[in-house]
């Protein structure tokens, strides 16, 4: 039997990617999170072992260790999926405060679990892979900086972490998903509104925006490729470094412009 942990196992993509992981046959999966209904409703599921983890916390990632110490002393993999979405401005609202949440869950999270398990990763000869996002390597959005941030900020920490196992020989693979429609979606859109109705400067931009993030973010993208896609790389002799699915187009198409035309491109929104 191969074992791995896997945080954000309660989201709806995190809750897919398990019932994947655990449908292979061989695996078992200790499913991290914070949600305590929805954790009881993953161990009902055959070769999913729940594990209560909140990636903030040091004491809840120490616990969760021990947890898995119990039915093993090695790890096949460690999958971090665990991670928020919060749309709001650079320079209005609690923008430090929603900056500084995000950073310490979707980066420090990261950081501190791979740090945690990672010796059972390499008495396991295992493999750690990381979720980053599209916007982990897209050209930024306005009104997305507090979580392109942070996913620019794992994509560099993947690298990094890559190229120093790379000496162990323990691979180090990110996911790059684009937007699939699930509840945390619905949570931008109501970030989004909010931001509408609270800001001083941008409520023409943001208005004539939206339909621009409704059909970006709207795209009902099957989970299941996410899922086929990690399984990839979870389970390839020699992985890739990256998995890209689902690649927004419209954001796509941006790419092959230069900064300057995709600067004039979003200001010419709104005249």
């Amino acid at each position: 039997m191969k074992y791995v942990l896997f945080t954000g196992a309660t989201g709806d993509l995190g809750r897919c990617c398990v019932e994947a992981i655990a449908g292979l046959g061989d695996w078992t999966v200790f499913a991290g999170g914070t949600n305590e209904e929805k954790l009881h409703t993953l161990g009902e599921l055959e070769r999913v072992i729940p594990v209560r983890l909140d990636v903030t916390d040091e004491e809840s990632i120490n616990e969760a260790y021990e947890t898995v110490r119990r039915h093993t002393y090695r790890l096949q993999a460690v999958v971090n999926f665990a991670g928020i979405h919060t749309f709001t401005s650079m320079v209005e609202g609690n923008c430090v405060e929603e900056i500084e949440k995000m950073l310490n869950i979707n980066v420090l999270g990261m950081v501190r679990v791979n740090k945690r398990f990672f010796e059972m990763v390499r008495i396991g000869r295992g493999r750690i892979i990381n979720c980053s996002s599209e916007s982990g390597w897209m050209t930024p959005q306005p009104f997305n900086g507090p979580y392109t941030m942070t996913k620019y900020a794992v994509e560099a920490y993947n690298d990094s972490l890559r190229r120093e196992l790379m000496y162990l020989d323990i691979p180090v693979v990110k996911l790059q998903p684009g937007s699939f429609k699930t509840q945390l979606t619905e949570k931008i859109f109501r970030d989004f509104d909010q931001v509408i109705q609270t800001t001083n400067y941008f409520k023409k931009v943001l208005t004539t925006m939206r339909p621009m993030m409704t059909m970006e973010l709207g795209l009902d993208h099957d989970p299941n490729k996410l899922a086929k896609k990690l399984i990839r790389a979870l389970t390839a002799k020699t992985p890739l470094t990256k998995y890209k699915v689902c690649t927004g187009k419209l954001l796509m198409t941006l790419e092959l412009l230069p900064d300057k035309a995709v600067d004039l491109a979003y200001k010419l929104l709104v005249n």
